[in-house]
Parts: structure tokens; C-alpha cells; sequence
């Protein structure tokens, strides 16, 4: 074979290599190479998987019941009344074990073993000498300050701040998911209905999504409280939800009104497809890379409210800890500056790393920014 006819064949290959059309990346994917070129946002994303990982494994790393245990005969899994205190099993009711497993497990089933928290210490009472062998008693008052079994220092009566952190954690990551999920499912619901059908539903969707936002949240909530006989943290979340949708309707709203003549919407009402499965199915899909920007806020605005019916008093009852309660406790005795510093500190991050999250998202998803090669 000559050398002029290998170049050839080598160009012709090549030519055919350079009209082979490139498989383009999706919307979804671009966006997250975007939102992975932001290093802060990286940082706050780790660091809101990280919160959601303690507020899981809450009981596992600080508590004072077994994370799970043997006793005569059967397997117990006592730290999950952490989550609900109706999941602790009975048999510890019926023997009075009052809380007290260490001494008790051994005590009353010799052949009973168990594993144990990370950290034993309590969020909702006072670890009292001995409670757990060689461990001492928390101090109270001025002296609680941290050391190395209160890694955190301790409240005025005695209980463990790190726990009650720990422990927080999952009632400001329930109470951001929940009410923000709420929220989001009524705001899009609306938003849809509204763009898509244009209008007079369009007309009356509009009207009530102004006499909301002219309702104040923290007013509401602390008309709720005063009214309940019994409040608690669920409550709080259902009128934070019920209150915080109509940012995500109107931006819902905008962009069915935008997407509702594309020609895909118009290709699927020419083969039949119902409104329904039009809004659900086509359009939905493509109008939530806006809508996602409120949620990410709407999850910081939440835990920031919470944390601020907490630390006026207004906050989820007794026993369910909370930073903002702690925050509270801190207010009426400066001296006691490790319940200030830490939960001060907590929500201050957490409400960062969700604005991050939220401001990343919006440019990895502004069509603006990508057409500028941003």
C-alpha cells in the first residue's frame, strides 16, 4: 500500500470521526457541573448532609438509652424513643427501669447486653453521678462550662448542650424539609393551575396568592399557639407551610405561562394528552429549575423562624430540644457564653450553607448565565 493512499484513507477517517454528531449534556447535568464549580457551595452542601446525617443518627451518637440491646431473651431497640417516646418498648416500663440502663440491663437480666451511644449524655435530663461507670455528674448553673464529658458545657439545670445540639439538629431539619415540602407542593399545585389554564382561574389563583402574602407568618403562628391547648413543633411547621407557598406559585405561575405554546406542549395536546398529564407529565419537568431557588430559601427562612419562636418562648414544648431554646437560655444569663456561642453559631451556619446552596442554584440554572459562558 502506497503512502499517498494510507494518508488518504487516514483523512477520511478523520472527516468521518468530525461528522459524527457529539451526544449534548441535559439541562440537569450541566446544571450540576455548573453548581459543582462553586466551591462554597460544595462546602454548605457537604455540610447540610452532614447535619442530616447527625439528625439521623441522633441517638446513636448521644443518648443514654442502648442504641440497641438483648434483654431476657429479645432484641430491643430502645434509642428510637429519641424519635417518639411511645416507641420505647414496655417491658422497660413494666420492670422500672426509669430511664437508668446501665445499672439496670445488668442488674435485672445478667446474661443482657447492649450497645451503647457514642457520647452518654441526655437532652432532655441532667446525667447524675455514676449514671454510667466512673463518668461524674453534670454541674449546673456557672460551673457547667465545657470540659471533657460536657463536650459543650452544660444548662443551668444540668443538661448536656451537645446533646440538646445533636438532638436539635433534627427538629430544625424537620422543620425545614416539612413546612418547605408543604409549601412547595401547594405553591406549585397553585402555580400550575394558574399558568396553564389561564383566565379566570388565573384571575382567582392570583387574588389568593396576594391575601396570603399579606398574611405575617410569625403573627399567625403565635395567634395558633395561643388558641391550641396542646401545641407542638408540627403545628408550627403546617402554618409555616401553609403561609411560605406563594413565592414558589408565582414563579410556578410564570413559567407555565411561558412553557404552556412551546411546541412540545403543543405536540402532546395534538395526540390527546390531558390536561393533567400535559401540566404533570411535559411541562412540570422543565419549570423547576426556577422554583428549586425558593425552596433552597425557604428552608433557611423556616429554621430561622423556628429558631425565633423558640428563643422568644413560642418554640416547640418541652422536652424536644431546640437551638433556639438554648439560645433563649443564654439570653438570661450571660455568663453562661457556650449557650449562645453554640446553637448562635449552628443556626448561623446552617442558614449560610442553604443561601449558598439556594444563590448556587440559581446561577447553575439561569439560562443568562450560560449563554454568557459563565
Amino acid at each position: 500500500m502506497s503512502l499517498g493512499h494510507r494518508t488518504n484513507e487516514l483523512k477520511e477517517t478523520a472527516g468521518q470521526e468530525e461528522s459524527r454528531p457529539t451526544s449534548s449534556r441535559g439541562f440537569w447535568r450541566e446544571a450540576w457541573i455548573r453548581f459543582r464549580r462553586r466551591n462554597l457551595a460544595m462546602l454548605a452542601l457537604g455540610y447540610v448532609i452532614v447535619l442530616a446525617i447527625v439528625a439521623l443518627l441522633s441517638p446513636a451518637i448521644v443518648g443514654t438509652r442502648p442504641v440497641i440491646c438483648k434483654y431476657k431473651g429479645r432484641i430491643y431497640f430502645p434509642s428510637l424513643a429519641y424519635f417518639n417516646r411511645r416507641w420505647e418498648p414496655e417491658i422497660f416500663y413494666r420492670d422500672k427501669f426509669r430511664q437508668r440502663y446501665p445499672e439496670n440491663l445488668k442488674k435485672k437480666d445478667p446474661n443482657s447486653w447492649a450497645i451503647w451511644p457514642l457520647i452518654y449524655q441526655d437532652p432532655y435530663r441532667r446525667v447524675t453521678d455514676n449514671e454510667w461507670p466512673g463518668q461524674p455528674g453534670n454541674p449546673t448553673g456557672i460551673a457547667g462550662r465545657p470540659n471533657r464529658y460536657n463536650l459543650m458545657g452544660t444548662t443551668q439545670e444540668g443538661i448536656d448542650v451537645f446533646a440538646q445540639m445533636v438532638h436539635g439538629a433534627r427538629t430544625a431539619m424537620l422543620v425545614g424539609f416539612v413546612s418547605t415540602g408543604l409549601a412547595a407542593i401547594i405553591g406549585i399545585v397553585i402555580g400550575a393551575l394558574a399558568g396553564y389554564f389561564g383566565g379566570w382561574v388565573d384571575v382567582v389563583l392570583s387574588r389568593l396568592i396576594e391575601l396570603v402574602m399579606c398574611i405575617p407568618t410569625l403573627v399567625l403562628i403565635l395567634a395558633l399557639l395561643a388558641i391550641i391547648d396542646n401545641p407542638t413543633i408540627w403545628h408550627v411547621m403546617v402554618v409555616i407551610g401553609l403561609t411560605g407557598w406563594t413565592g414558589i406559585a408565582r414563579l410556578a405561575r410564570a413559567e407555565f405561562i411561558r412553557l404552556k405554546n412551546t411546541e412540545f406542549v403543543l405536540a402532546a395536546q395534538t395526540l390527546g394528552a390531558g390536561p393533567l398529564r400535559i401540566i404533570f407529565r411535559h411541562i412540570l419537568p422543565n419549570a423547576l429549575a426556577p422554583v428549586l431557588v425558593p425552596i433552597s430559601f425557604g428552608i433557611a427562612s423556616a429554621i430561622l423562624i423556628e429558631s425565633g419562636l423558640s428563643f422568644l418562648g413560642f418554640g416547640p414544648p418541652p422536652p424536644h430540644p431546640s437551638w433556639g431554646t438554648l439560645l433563649n437560655a443564654g439570653r438570661t444569663n450571660l455568663a453562661m457564653w457556650w449557650l449562645i456561642l453554640f446553637p448562635g453559631g449552628a443556626i448561623f451556619l446552617t442558614v449560610l450553607a442553604y443561601n449558598l446552596i439556594g444563590e448556587a442554584v440559581q446561577e447553575a440554572t439561569d439560562p443568562r448565565l450560560r449563554e454568557a459562558g459563565k
